[in-house]
């Protein structure tokens, strides 16, 4: 941007050291009388900070480095006043139409924060900060649509974080892989690209995209966080614990390192160590969502639901949208023995998070308990949970059991049998795969085909136990019923 004439350099770059050592008000008092661009943005900015500032110390004065309060900015009104003034007489630059929406944001004026955002965004596209406030406004695909922006290579980096946002992991891949065509060597392309990866359970590659990341820029501690969720999913115990010593080592005072260290010692089984660690990332930054869901799951372990509930609750405040922290709050009410509250949790965590198998699982499991006993429900659960890439293999295997429940022969042969096939595709054994072969035996024989329950007693006799002796008397009874076949002693058959 060119050069505002009406700044006066002395004030102006006192000013600008006042701000740079964190004395607001100061560097808003020596511009008091400044009516040049840099110079309104600079004081308001500053008095917005100084606001902040003060909010934050009565919020912990109040309740706590961690707690809530209804605190809020008393510079808001005063800000919004002139900013507003200026922007009527068409005086007001990019960035102090910035610093009005992120006002109008925190005053609860969306519709206005957006329209001014837009503005900002319009006139000088290069300001990622307007570009995030906007995303966080940006709160359904209809309200994105109806954004009206400049064409510009920055709007696509918009576009791609915005659609990750909105769940829209596929389209957001798509944008941020035609960046990368331009933008061949950014590192932060990379981490988008693995986040998406992730949140669409795509391991393997989002494990790959940050081994690279760490050849390439081997002192990174922002997104490692994910990373060490990977790492503790697939229980890479030496691979987390080389992690969490390297971020340590580089910068043990950064959230995203206290989380990592939290999840190696959740690994290791020490949920009160991790606790403490989730603690001090939180005590960094205590918005920070991961640490909140996470530390959830660890008061889980450790059967301290209250504090469980408590923790996923913050994490819901922050971001509505986070399906981990709706899906802890239905698990932290199932302990409980509340089937209708976990229930409504479930149900939250299912509708932002719909590809996710486990979370079918849990709503279904809940359907099943004493109090509810809503079966077909259940089922209806347990069929999403199988269309949607059932890694754990409980869907198909519950979907058998309970139509067998209902009594309907057909449909639990069905699933057994689908079972059975995925089971044997996965080289899979144990008792699920001889409770199917028992089922689809006395099927098949109820239903007169022999030489098929033939086969599956057959496969029977291999196991020992109850089921051995099982199916030698099936084969016994169709032996008997089957005049036309030569009489077989099944006791010769091969164990």
């Amino acid at each position: 941007m060119e050069e505002d004439e009406l700044v006066d350099a002395d004030f102006y770059l006192l000013a600008k050291s006042y701000f740079d050592c964190r004395e607001y008000k100061r560097a808003a008092h020596v511009l008091r009388d400044q009516i040049g661009r840099k110079s309104v943005f600079l004081r308001s900015y500053a008095l917005y900070l100084a606001g902040e500032k003060r909010k934050e110390e009565e919020m912990i004065e109040l309740d706590g480095p961690l707690g809530k309060s209804d605190a809020m900015n008393q510079e808001l009104v005063s800000i919004e006043r002139e900013l507003s003034t200026l922007r009527k007489n068409g005086t007001v630059d990019p960035f102090c139409l910035y610093l009005y929406g992120l006002v109008l944001k925190q005053k609860g004026n969306e519709n206005l924060a957006r329209t001014v955002l837009v503005e900002s965004v319009n006139s000088y596209p290069w300001n990622w900060n307007a570009w995030t406030e906007l995303q966080s406004l940006c709160t359904t695909v209809d309200i994105l649509n109806s954004l009206n922006l400049s064409s510009h290579w920055m709007k696509d980096f918009f576009l791609a974080s915005t659609y990750q946002e909105l769940r829209m992991y596929s389209e957001s891949l798509t944008k941020y892989e035609y960046l990368l065509g331009t933008f061949g060597f950014s590192n932060y392309i990379q981490a988008q690209i693995a986040k998406a990866q992730y949140s669409l359970r795509e391991f393997d590659q989002v494990e790959a995209i940050f081994e690279e990341l760490l050849r390439t820029d081997p002192y990174r501690v922002e997104d490692m966080d994910m990373y060490s969720n990977v790492l503790y999913a697939k229980e890479c115990f030496s691979a987390l614990s080389y992690l969490a010593h390297r971020v340590f080592m580089t910068d043990k005072y950064r959230p995203e390192s206290c989380c990592i260290i939290g999840n190696y010692y959740s690994l290791k089984g020490q949920h009160e160590k991790s606790v403490v660690y989730f603690r001090r990332a939180l005590k960094l930054n205590k918005n920070y969502l991961s640490a909140w869901t996470l530390m959830g799951h660890e008061f889980v372990e450790m059967k301290n639901t209250p504090a469980a509930v408590d923790a996923y609750r913050r994490a819901v405040d922050i971001d509505p949208c986070d399906y981990r922290a709706w899906y802890g709050l239905g698990q932290a009410y199932e302990m409980m023995g509340m089937p209708f509250y976990a229930l409504h949790y479930f149900k939250k965590s299912v509708f932002l998070q719909p590809n996710d198998s486990r979370l079918w699982i849990a709503m279904a499991q809940c359907y099943e308990t004493d109090q509810l006993r809503m079966l077909d429900e259940a089922i209806k659960c347990y069929r999403r949970a199988s269309n949607c890439n059932d890694r754990e293999a409980i869907a198909l295997h519950q979907l058998a059991k309970l139509h067998s429940e209902l009594g309907r022969p057909e449909e639990a042969a069905f699933y057994y049998r689908k079972d059975l096939e995925r089971m044997e595709s996965e080289e899979r054994d144990g008792p699920n795969m001889v409770e199917a072969l028992l089922y689809l035996a006395k099927y098949y024989k109820s239903q007169k085909r022999f030489e098929e329950a033939e086969v599956y007693c057959t496969r029977l006799l291999d196991y020992t136990g109850p089921e051995r002796e099982t199916a030698k008397n099936l084969l016994r009874g169709m032996r008997s019923t089957q005049s036309s076949l030569p009489p077989t002693d099944v006791d010769h058959f091969t164990p």
